[in-house]
């Protein structure tokens, strides 16, 4: 019983994510500013981070927890250059 629960729920949100991607890529593709084309990009790779968390928890295999975890960074790292390329013109001073 529990396990049928587990693998509804993980459908449903593995669902609910992708209708976010979608919501970010149409943010990102018709943003009026570049401030929320970068606030669409910082939502996508959330949650592609988060769908390959639930596809790690549906297959058991420990390798989508690593990547991951590489996208969070990495995703993390480029937001942060381009508010800063935003606000001030140049990434590196």
């Amino acid at each position: 019983m529990s396990t049928t629960i587990l693998i509804w729920s993980l459908m449903a949100s593995q669902l609910m994510l992708v209708a976010a991607m979608a919501c970010s890529a149409y943010r990102i593709l018709t943003g009026p500013r570049a401030q929320d084309r970068v606030l669409g990009v910082d939502a996508l790779y959330v949650c592609g981070m988060l769908l390959l968390l639930t596809f790690g928890i549906r297959s058991g295999s420990t390798i989508y927890f690593e990547a991951a975890l590489i996208i969070a960074l990495l995703g993390f790292v480029s937001t942060a250059a381009l508010a800063k390329f935003l606000m001030r013109g140049e990434v590196i001073e």
